[in-house]
This record gives structure tokens, C-alpha cells and sequence, in this order.
């Protein structure tokens, strides 16, 4: 039984910017708001005014412990769906239709087709999630009769209306080129459907202080050094945890990067002082199988950990900034930049396949912003 008027915690499911999450609605309350911060990969969502994380690995047992004595916490909505949960998409409280069985066996074969043609395990699971939300708006309607406007229908009544982002549109279209053009062939015209138009946002840089700040932050080895060699290399969040302890070539001074995003092999310097590093963390862990791995022996450090790894640090050195694991990876290259590396060097080093997704480094540089003289100054 709860206690007598007490504050109170809601849990849903729900989709949020495509991907399954743990929602925590309750009434505004600092305490409350710091516990939820505390917990692993917790996100406060801006469009739909609530804190949640990701449904992967959500443990309820952990929830109940963290605000013990502090809220009760009403898990009915998931309890209620724990059989048979069904995605819900932003600000929208009618669910969507089930799978029928045609369209069931429709998204087996893409997922087929996908393994046939060696797509990430990430990449499949993507682009299932979005053809199945397609397949499920369809409802009894058959996908073999879908034309470009049932698809711009979609856009506009299901991602458009429930303010889903610009990147998981992207990713629908990319679901529905496929499937449409590579395993149905069906009248879809797929050389019709279009993406939307790109967003063109600066990526997020640190100063050189404030990464110091950060990683000087955790007392612990293991910690301090995961944070180091994720800006050191300019390393995705993946390629870190993928790593395994052959993958350091101290003599050679290089780290190399197996089976990155686009399934591309790639090397980046190290320094004698990351290397130093390393066997200081080596000789105190001893990793079996795994560079970084969890509590457990040849079980690779989680997402959700490494994220609370950096959330510590941060709060550790004050900083406020909404900083993201991937801010130390743009640093990285902007720093690069600021010192004089050339901008095809940075390509390779990042693992970019078009010089234009490194472009974007020189619209922050802040070497090349402060070149440029205002005309306010000669009035």
C-alpha cells in the first residue's frame, strides 16, 4: 500500500523518436527529478515533457529502489501490457493497429534480406522497428497495393503529426526504399520516395578546458581512462565498448578500430601518454576478453554505465551543459582542426566516408572564426 498523500511516479511505454522507452511522469519535484537523473541513461524529453529511459535493460526492481520512501511508483501500465506491449508513438494515445499476418510475414522477409545482405545487428533492428510502425498504420490495407501517396500519408498523419524527429522520418524512407525496391517489388515507385530535407545543426564542441575537466573528474582507473580514449582516438560510443585488449598496438603507437560503422576496419594514433595510461588500467583490471569490460569477466562494459560514467564526471567538475558522449568525439576533431591537421587526415581518423560529413568541424573551428574581422569594428 502506498503512504498517505504521496508523491507519485508514473511508468508507461512508450516510442519516442523510434525507439522503445520507459516513460516517468510525475509532478514536478526536485528530489524526485535528481533520482531520476541518477538512474542509467535517463533523458529528459523537451517535445513530450517527461524524463525516460531506454526500454532495453529497463529493470523495475532498480526503480522501486531508487525512490524508496521517496514516491510511490505506479508500474500498472506496464504490468498491464507485460504480455503483449504495444509501442506507442509521441503524444498519441490510441495505439496503433497489430501486425497482420500478411504483414507479418512480409517484415520476416525483410529481416531475411537484411541478414543476407550482412547488415549490422543495429542497422536491422532499425529498420524493422520502422517498417513494422509503416506496416501497422496500413492496418488491413495490403503493402503490396501501397503507392507514394499512402507513404506520404504516413509522413504527415504518423511521424509529422506525433512530432517524430527528422532522423527517424530518414530512417522510414530508408526502411521502405529497401523493402519496397530489394524484397516485394512492388508498383511502389521507390525512386519517388524522398527524405527530408536535411537539418543542418553545428555539432556540439568542448573547450580543451572543459574535456581536461572532464576527464581529470573520476578517481576511478577504469572510468578516467574509457572517457580519455573516447576523446583521445575520436571514438563512437561502439567502437569503445567493441574494443578488445589486442586492439592496442603500443609498439606501432596505433589503436585499431574493427568492424566500425559501416562495417570499415580503421587505425588512429595513440600517445605515449594514453599508452601509459592503458597499461596503468591493464595491470590494474587484467581484461580477458573485452578492453573495458563490465562487472562480470569477458562481458563488455554496457551503454547504460558508460553513460552514467560521463553523467558522474560531469557532475563532478559542474558542468551543466547537456553533454553527450558524442560531444567528446567532435571535440576530438575540432581541436584537430584548431591545431593544424589537415581536414582529409580528420576524415580517416574519424572513419567518415564523405569528406562533407567532416565539413561541418570547420563551421565551429573557432581558429578560423576568429580571423574574421567585423565590419562594427572599423566604425
Amino acid at each position: 500500500m502506498p503512504p498517505e498523500n504521496p508523491k507519485k511516479i508514473v511508468l508507461s511505454k512508450e516510442l519516442h523518436r523510434g525507439m522503445e522507452v520507459v516513460s516517468f511522469q510525475f509532478d514536478k519535484d526536485e528530489t524526485l527529478i535528481r533520482q531520476v537523473k541518477a538512474l542509467p541513461g535517463a533523458t529528459w524529453s523537451q517535445s513530450r515533457k517527461f524524463w525516460y529511459v531506454p526500454a532495453e535493460g529497463f529493470k523495475l526492481n532498480a526503480v522501486f529502489n531508487a525512490f524508496r520512501g521517496l514516491a510511490w511508483v505506479d508500474y500498472s501500465a506496464l504490468r498491464a501490457g507485460k504480455e503483449n506491449l504495444v509501442s506507442r508513438t509521441a503524444a498519441e494515445i490510441n495505439t496503433l493497429p497489430e501486425l497482420t499476418a500478411s504483414a507479418a510475414l512480409h517484415l520476416q522477409d525483410f529481416d531475411r534480406w537484411l541478414r543476407h545482405k550482412r547488415y549490422s545487428a543495429s542497422t536491422i533492428k532499425t529498420y524493422t522497428g520502422s517498417l513494422q510502425s509503416f506496416l501497422r498504420w496500413l492496418g488491413e490495407r495490403s503493402a503490396d497495393s501501397v503507392g507514394r501517396d499512402e507513404v506520404v500519408a504516413y509522413v504527415n498523419e504518423h511521424i509529422i503529426a506525433n512530432k517524430l524527429s527528422f532522423s527517424y522520418q530518414n530512417q522510414v524512407i530508408n526502411s521502405l526504399k529497401l523493402f519496397y525496391g530489394q524484397v516485394l517489388y512492388s508498383r511502389l515507385d521507390v525512386g519517388t520516395l524522398e527524405r527530408p530535407r536535411r537539418e543542418h545543426k553545428l555539432p556540439n564542441v568542448l573547450s580543451k578546458a572543459e574535456v581536461k575537466a572532464i576527464l581529470e573528474a573520476p578517481t576511478n582507473l577504469k572510468h578516467r581512462t574509457m572517457l580519455s580514449l573516447i576523446y583521445a582516438c575520436g571514438l563512437r560510443r561502439s567502437e569503445l565498448l567493441n574494443l578488445k585488449p589486442q586492439d592496442v598496438d603500443s609498439r606501432r603507437h596505433l589503436l585499431i578500430i574493427r568492424n566500425a560503422k559501416g562495417r570499415k576496419d580503421r587505425v588512429v594514433p595513440i600517445s605515449d601518454k594514453l599508452i601509459a595510461m592503458l597499461r596503468d588500467y591493464y595491470k590494474a583490471y587484467k581484461p580477458e576478453l573485452w578492453l573495458f569490460e563490465g562487472q562480470k569477466a569477458g562481458v563488455p562494459y554496457s551503454e547504460e554505465s558508460l553513460a552514467m560514467v560521463l553523467k558522474k564526471a560531469l557532475q563532478l567538475c559542474k558542468i551543466s551543459k547537456p553533454v553527450t558522449l558524442h560531444w567528446l568525439r567532435h571535440s576530438y576533431a575540432t581541436h584537430l582542426l584548431e591545431g593544424g591537421t589537415d581536414l582529409r587526415y580528420i576524415q580517416e581518423l574519424l572513419g567518415h566516408k564523405s569528406s562533407k560529413t567532416t565539413e561541418i568541424y570547420t563551421h565551429v573551428s573557432q581558429k578560423s572564426l576568429q580571423q574574421i574581422r567585423s565590419p562594427f569594428d572599423d566604425l
